[in-house]
């Protein structure tokens, strides 16, 4: 059975229902299927071996997500190559390679949630009211355990973007 948790954050200060667990640092990172392309579908599994940074946005084409998803391109140039920096949203492949092109963003993966919601789902961040996954930060070790998780309270606001890179940092 699908958790639902009511009220969990906000959006724009109204309250909002997240689906799915709330993960935390220590737990086995869930496995997922999201879309690379409209053809290409990838997992967990396909980022074995790595550590992960996930950047949830809710939509790229928005002030907030655009500037997340370009601050973690520019952090990935200093990560390694032990590091895949990836961002998940629901907007369609077009739209994220569209963006990607437009921004000069190369170093961030974009992968789609648009067609299953398996990640949303499964990370705890899919939002039952709009359709769309909530801006977060999950960082997963070499070994697809759970080291570092950011849920915004608001979906409006940026994440710790330090943080966030410290926790790759000191897995690296």
């Amino acid at each position: 059975m699908t958790q639902t948790r009511t009220g969990a954050a906000t959006f724009k200060g109204n309250p909002i229902t997240l689906i799915g667990p709330e993960l935390k640092a220590g737990d086995k990172a869930p496995d997922f299927t999201v879309s690379k392309s409209l053809v290409e579908e990838v997992s967990l599994k396909d980022f074995a071996g790595k550590i992960k940074l996930i950047s949830v946005v809710p939509s790229i084409d928005t002030g907030v997500c655009d500037a997340q998803t370009r601050r973690f391109n520019e952090e990935a140039a200093a990560l390694g190559d032990n590091v895949v920096v990836l961002t998940v949203s629901v907007d369609l492949p077009f739209a994220q390679s569209r963006w990607c092109g437009a921004a000069g963003v190369d170093k961030v993966v974009l992968l789609s949630d648009y067609k299953t919601r398996s990640f949303g789902e499964a990370y705890g961040v899919y939002i039952q009211e709009l359709g769309l996954d909530m801006r977060s930060i999950f960082v997963i070790d070499a070994d697809d355990q759970i080291r570092y998780v950011e849920y915004l309270g608001e979906m409006t606001e940026h994440p710790n973007y330090e943080q966030a890179v410290q926790a790759v940092k000191a897995l690296v």
